[in-house]
Order: C-alpha cells, then sequence, then structure tokens
C-alpha cells in the first residue's frame, strides 16, 4: 500500500472513519466511470469532484460519475449568478491536485463545498483520495462534515 494522501491525513486527524480503495492505471483510463467499473462499485455510489469558478471564487461540487453538473443549480447553490468549470490546467494551481486525483478533502484553502442530494440517502460513497489509483469510501455525512459541505441537488 502506497504512502497515505494528504485527505488520508486530514481524516485520520479528525478520527474520521475510512475504507481506501486501490485501482491500477496502468491502462490510463482514470475517469469516474472506469474508475468506479476497476473497483467494482455502482456509478451512483462513486463521486467525482469538480471545480467550478466564478472570477477567483471557486466552489467545490462532488456529484456521482456517470452525472453531469447542472451550471444553474450549481450557480445557485454557490449564490453566484454564474459559474464556469475551472479550465484542468489551472486545476493543480488552485486547489493542489490534478484531474483524476482531485479529492474534496485537503485542498489548499476550504472552498465551499457542495455534494448532491443523492449522496445523503447512501450509506456511504467513494471519492478520489486525492491521488490517481486510489479512493476513499466513506459516510457522506462525515464527509460533508469534514469539509463544511451542504447537500443540494445539483445534477442535470
Amino acid at each position: 500500500m502506497s504512502s497515505k494522501t494528504n485527505a488520508m491525513r486530514i481524516l485520520d486527524g479528525k478520527k474520521l472513519s475510512y475504507d481506501i480503495l486501490s485501482y491500477d492505471v496502468q491502462d490510463g483510463l482514470i475517469n469516474g466511470t472506469a474508475v468506479a467499473e476497476k473497483i467494482n462499485k455502482s456509478m451512483e455510489k462513486v463521486f467525482k469532484t469538480l471545480v467550478a469558478h466564478r472570477e477567483n471564487n471557486l466552489y467545490i461540487f462532488v456529484i456521482p460519475v456517470a452525472e453531469e453538473l447542472d451550471l444553474k443549480k450549481a450557480a445557485k447553490a454557490a449564490g453566484e449568478k454564474k459559474l464556469e468549470m475551472l479550465p484542468v490546467k489551472d486545476l493543480q494551481k488552485w486547489t493542489g491536485y490534478i484531474r483524476g486525483g482531485c479529492s474534496p478533502i485537503g485542498m489548499k484553502k476550504n472552498y465551499p463545498t457542495f455534494i448532491d442530494y443523492s449522496a445523503s440517502q447512501l450509506d456511504k460513497i467513494i471519492v478520489s483520495a486525492g491521488k490517481i489509483g486510489m479512493q476513499i469510501e466513506i459516510e457522506p455525512l462525515l464527509l460533508a462534515d469534514c469539509v463544511y459541505a451542504k447537500f443540494l441537488e445539483l445534477t442535470k
């Protein structure tokens, strides 16, 4: 097992319970739906972390991997008139994470975070551990407490 990620260290520090799932990245398939298949979990349980912005205000959205973020709902959640997705090239600069390894936990700053309402209906959800090839399985309420997130309808 490889070393702990920043996200795991934060969860450990808050004494929050989680499980680590790892998957093979040799084939280069690191999108959410491929990851769900590799770890043998349903698409409804595996969530992706998306970053949207308006000027220099960033917002984090955690939604099921097979779903699409509704930018109108996202903007409303964030209290903005409109939002755009953060370009992938800017992801690491703002969050400290790269595409495919972006965890809602342990970003450079505590950005306002929103988790799709569907997560609150599940016992556990799976999010990136902050490194390609590693996922964290955690209770949605623990994740929300950890990142000060709200549950809202976010998908199309």
